[in-house]
């Protein structure tokens, strides 16, 4: 008969997170970024761009630009940290790659950590960062069947100009008559 080491933690004191959920990055000069949350992987990913290495006295450290918003490569930010370490890392495609990894602040639902990210170009993903089990480990339960426990941003969204009805040819003729009939 095999005995089982699995203990047991209390997840009374656990808040619960969807999904996806905005977090913030504080020492990177992100105030929202929309990451996934993926248990199924290990390490967190963060997209940036443009990485170029250089020295602060011994240390390491890359200067790089993040586009935080999903589909938009207009907007970035420009940020720096110093390298801990270079990981090989296999992607959901299978596909191994060397990359930087940096320590830096996570904020979510009022916490905040440091937590350990790779630098990847996430261009072609849905998301622009990945947050894995290993930042999120004996804080939180995940709620795969929802989203946003902690809310959503509120950002001014510019208005989308009302598009006005345009009358085909056929139609401003008919109007026209329609007019000229109840002038005579």
């Amino acid at each position: 008969m095999l005995k089982s080491k699995h203990v047991r933690v209390s997840n009374k004191d656990k808040q619960v997170i969807g999904w996806r959920e905005w977090v913030a990055l504080p020492q990177l000069g992100i105030a929202y970024i929309k990451p996934k949350i993926d248990t199924g992987a290990r390490s967190s990913s963060l997209h940036a761009s443009g990485g170029e290495e250089f020295r602060k006295g011994d240390e390491v450290w890359v200067r790089f630009r993040v586009h935080p918003i999903q589909r938009n490569r207009e907007f970035g930010v420009e940020a720096e940290a110093q390298v801990l370490e270079y990981r090989n890392v296999r992607s959901s495609s299978g596909q191994k790659s060397r990359r930087p990894v940096i320590l830096t602040e996570i904020r979510i639902l009022g916490q905040s950590w440091p937590i350990e990210l790779t630098l990847a170009n996430r261009d072609e993903m849905g998301f622009r960062m990945l947050l894995g089990r290993e930042a999120i480990r004996g804080r939180f339960l995940v709620d795969a069947g929802r989203s946003f426990y902690g809310g959503k941003p509120t950002t001014k969204r510019k208005k989308k100009p009302r598009k006005r009805n345009k009358k085909t040819p056929a139609q401003l003729k008919r109007r026209t008559r329609e007019r000229s009939r109840e002038e005579e």
